[in-house]
């Protein structure tokens, strides 16, 4: 769980470092909250005694709330909030490579604009 989560900070520590990106590039995003998902999912193809999502993210000025069904096996994104990813921002999609780099692509469930994110003073 250590490994995973030093991987994690790593991606999203370069992600920083790359700066902002136009839309349809890679951009970072911060997982804002993962909380498990209540209703049944209508096109679940997995087992349906996996669980699945609901996850908030915010890329630049958009909070994005998206379903995630985790692959079998596959443990511990519900302890991501707070933490860095980079994401590829599609129309009805948003896409992100899980630990072992396998890309994920989500259905974006909703949208809203926020403020950004004020900027830290140089000194």
């Amino acid at each position: 769980m250590k490994r995973r989560a030093l991987i994690i900070v790593i991606i999203g520590l370069a992600s920083s470092l790359r700066g902002q990106a136009p839309a349809g590039e890679w951009q970072s995003a911060l997982i804002l909250e993962v909380k498990e998902h209540q209703s049944p999912v209508p096109d679940k193809k997995t087992d349906s005694s996996s669980k699945s999502y609901d996850v908030s993210i915010r890329v630049k000025d958009k909070e994005y709330g998206l379903l995630y069904t985790p692959r079998p096996g596959a443990h511990g994104f519900q302890y991501l909030a707070g933490m860095n990813t980079l994401v590829l921002v599609k129309e009805k999609t948003i896409t992100f490579n899980d630990i072992l780099g396998r890309p994920v692509t989500l259905p974006i469930v909703s949208q809203k604009p926020v403020s950004p994110k004020p900027q830290a003073p140089k000194h």
